[in-house]
């Protein structure tokens, strides 16, 4: 019920407004989202480097239904690009397509998506440009996007939610293309009908999936997997199913959220493996969080304890 309730909240523009003028909601979500502004990202993706760590920069913002709007998140995209380069930082970017008008229309979204995708292959090397997942009313169009622009780039990737029943089918397509993939599990509230409602079915679709991702033929093929998980167990399991089949660890990655599991991230770099963190950033960043705070009831706690302290100052 909690979970449902905060993916509920997470789309009410309403408490949208309210908290992203709240210095305590800010506080706390803090944790999770590097800054207001890139100048701030960049900071972050800096300090993580310095740690072994890796990065994906991520402007947050969804469900645009302006036109104008739309083409701000594309230059904003334009301006990351930018940025990375001129820091001379390392960094990829991920972005949702509804950032980019995907709710008005597919023409807009794709017209933009190769702007990004173009300014980002338009260097040496290429910045990879990861499209994000959405809810599954966006699942088929999503991959079909992808689809289209993968054929003429090879600096783009997509992401697969395990917990969809269909993730199957769809990984054996994205092996064939030698896609890249992020394989999450997943953050959206879907019925029974098309997603596992119980973790260990869902947990188990993630590794049977990881193992495809892993595969020769899917390696053979170019596809490079991004094992985007906080769950240890799946992380253990994922470097012994490694292990075992001779897949070295710079065959492949872990991904975690920034201000997430900061200690296990550093454990797996001076263990040898290669970790990339996904660093957002924006003004828009209240979808974002309510859907970290639902992920795990440690964040709610953490948030709690952030707005007593502040109540107390």
């Amino acid at each position: 019920m909690m979970r449902e309730a905060l993916i509920w909240m997470s789309r009410s523009q309403a408490m949208g407004r309210m908290m992203t003028t709240n210095p305590i909601a800010w506080s706390a979500a803090s944790r999770f989202v590097a800054g207001e502004t890139i100048e701030e990202a960049i900071d972050v993706v800096r300090r993580l480097a310095g740690m072994g760590l890796m990065s994906t920069l991520d402007y947050l913002g969804e469900n645009v239904t302006d036109e104008d709007e739309a083409v701000r998140s594309c230059d904003a995209y334009l301006n990351t690009i930018d940025h990375i380069r001129s820091s001379d930082v390392e960094s990829w970017i991920s972005l949702k397509l509804t950032a980019l008008g995907f709710d008005i229309s597919d023409e807009l979204t794709e017209g933009l998506l190769r702007r990004i995708i173009e300014h980002a292959a338009d260097g040496d090397p290429a910045i990879f440009v990861r499209i994000d997942m959405e809810g599954s009313p966006y699942t088929q169009r999503t991959l079909d996007m992808f689809y289209k622009v993968f054929e003429d780039y090879s600096n783009v990737g997509i992401v697969i939610q395990s917990y969809l029943y269909r993730s199957d089918d769809d990984v054996e397509t994205l092996v064939g293309k030698g896609a890249g993939v992020r394989l999450c599990k997943g953050a959206y509230s879907e019925p029974p009908s098309i997603a596992y409602p119980d973790k260990k079915d869902a947990d188990e679709a993630y590794r049977r999936l990881t193992a495809r991702l892993l595969s020769d033929e899917a390696r053979a093929n170019g596809t490079y997997l991004g094992v985007a998980t906080h769950d240890e167990a799946i992380i253990e399991w994922t470097k012994g199913h490694a292990a075992d089949n001779g897949i070295g660890p710079d065959e492949y990655e872990f991904q975690m959220l920034n201000g997430v599991r900061r200690d296990l991230q550093r454990k797996l770099v001076a263990d040898g493996y290669r970790m990339r963190v996904y660093v957002p950033y924006g003004t828009h960043w209240y979808p974002y969080f309510m859907r970290r705070l639902a992920e795990r009831p440690e964040n709610i706690m953490f948030m709690a304890r952030n707005m007593v302290r502040e109540i107390g100052k």
